[in-house]
């Protein structure tokens, strides 16, 4: 069942959007060679819980940890460790949620770590274009598919691999709600895109193969054909009239 939230309901969405992005680009600074996943994830809790929020992902269906740290290969779930430093040249996807006051927000990046190669550059770049590419689809009267196909048409034109066995999805008062938003798709097709609808748009591409599986520790998931992925989310809402409103990006315009 779509929840479909009023001005007030939104309001607390924002201000818990607000929080995230803070907290977000605070975890951006602390990225560099040596550093462990670990560490970032003791900030990220300590941020969270300074402002009176709770950490989304804590025991989240058993997850140990307040953020997912996924390096290179891994897509998505990457469990934060303190028994491998982050290496130069590596890429990091950092997901991140919390609750304030009873409403979730929910936002992801890929960064470098150090010094990067232009093919894994770009592949975060164009991840990040795909969200606002899907993005500018999330108005009135669009359908889910409409969302999904503008992802998948720009990561393919680029030959990446859109990743089909994990989806964006609503949210509210809880993390996960519905609609699922898959980053692929028929344009027309799926749930109808209504005003007060809130939802975690997030692409997750690869610079290969489409195919995951999930590792022993039943979190990590990583490509199947070991290529590197990157992951790009925010929380949007469906606004009465044009364009939505990216809630963890506070003072973004749409050009």
């Amino acid at each position: 069942m779509i929840s479909i939230k009023n001005a007030a309901q939104l309001e607390r969405m924002r201000q818990a959007g607000a929080l995230l992005y803070e907290v977000m680009q605070k975890l951006r600074e602390v990225v560099r060679p040596g550093e462990t996943t670990a560490a970032i994830d003791a900030y990220a809790e300590e941020l969270i819980r300074k402002e009176g929020a709770l950490p989304s992902f804590l025991n989240y269906r058993g997850y140990p940890a307040s953020i997912c740290a996924s390096v290179d290969d891994q897509v998505v779930h990457g469990i934060p460790t303190d028994k491998q430093p982050l290496q130069a040249g590596s890429i990091l996807s950092i997901d991140c949620g919390l609750v304030l006051d009873g409403w979730q927000a929910d936002s992801a990046f890929t960064v470098g770590v150090g010094e990067i190669s232009p093919p894994l550059a770009l592949l975060i770049e164009v991840t990040e274009r795909c969200f606002f590419e899907g993005a500018r689809q999330a108005i009135s009267g669009n359908r889910v598919g409409d969302i999904g196909h503008a992802v998948q048409t720009l990561a393919e034109r680029h030959g990446y691999g859109v990743i089909r066995d994990l989806t964006g999805h609503g949210i509210g008062r809880n993390m996960h709600e519905d609609p699922s938003v898959p980053n692929f798709g028929e344009p027309g097709r799926g749930a109808r895109l209504r005003p007060g609808m809130t939802l975690a748009l997030e692409p997750m591409i690869s610079l290969g193969s489409w195919q995951v599986q999930e590792m022993q520790d039943g979190w990590t998931i990583t490509t199947l054909d070991g290529s590197p992925c990157a992951h790009y989310e925010h929380t949007i809402a469906i606004t009465e009239d044009g364009l939505p409103e990216i809630l963890t990006l506070p003072g973004h315009t749409w050009q």
